[in-house]
């Protein structure tokens, strides 16, 4: 059995016996790819290490890497990860340095999309030759309904962003701080 499929197999398992389920159709993930100007080791220590998250994804996070641990993040310098700003996350599965799996299980209290908790995200981490890292995102869980389809239209674009913040960050290669 190959690690990508192991770790595929254990996402899945820890996703389905979590207790909420999809109740219509669900429509396709949304699929955000792009490559990155630096080794998979450093990207994956982008998205894992709290320090370098709060430089190119939130402005601030509490990150554990470790099944089960919630993972709060915040857009705001100000919000202490547990306010009405906070967004939680559970980690479901990881691969070190290859995949991270995890789903939203509260959101800001602004926050328009209350099913975000019916979704799960998967980021794969590859080579891409020398110093490259090709990263791949997926996003499951949207139902077709008016509010998934609008759901998924909101997370196309942040999606986007996201890795084009993870792009622009190593841009001139990696930063010291990585090292």
């Amino acid at each position: 059995m190959n690690r990508q499929f192991s770790a595929t197999f254990a996402a899945a398992f820890l996703f389905f016996s979590l207790p909420f389920s999809i109740s219509s159709s669900p429509l396709d993930p949304v699929v955000t790819e792009g490559i990155v100007n630096a080794p998979p080791d450093a990207v994956w220590k982008a998205f894992t290490v709290g320090s370098v998250i709060e430089q190119w994804m939130v402005a601030k996070t509490e990150f554990e890497l470790k099944v089960g641990s919630t993972w709060r993040t915040s857009y705001s310098k100000d919000s202490n990860l547990n306010d009405d700003m906070a967004i939680h996350h559970t980690i479901l599965a990881f691969d070190p340095g290859r995949m991270l799996a995890f789903r939203t299980i509260r959101f800001p209290k602004s926050f328009p999309y209350p099913e975000i908790t019916g979704t799960w995200v998967v980021v794969y981490f590859e080579s891409a030759g020398p110093g490259k890292t090709r990263v791949t995102t997926r996003m499951f869980g949207f139902n077709d309904d008016e509010q998934g389809r609008s759901m998924r239209g909101f997370f196309e674009r942040g999606n986007r962003s996201q890795l084009d913040a993870l792009q622009k960050f190593f841009e001139a290669g990696v930063p010291q701080t990585l090292h």
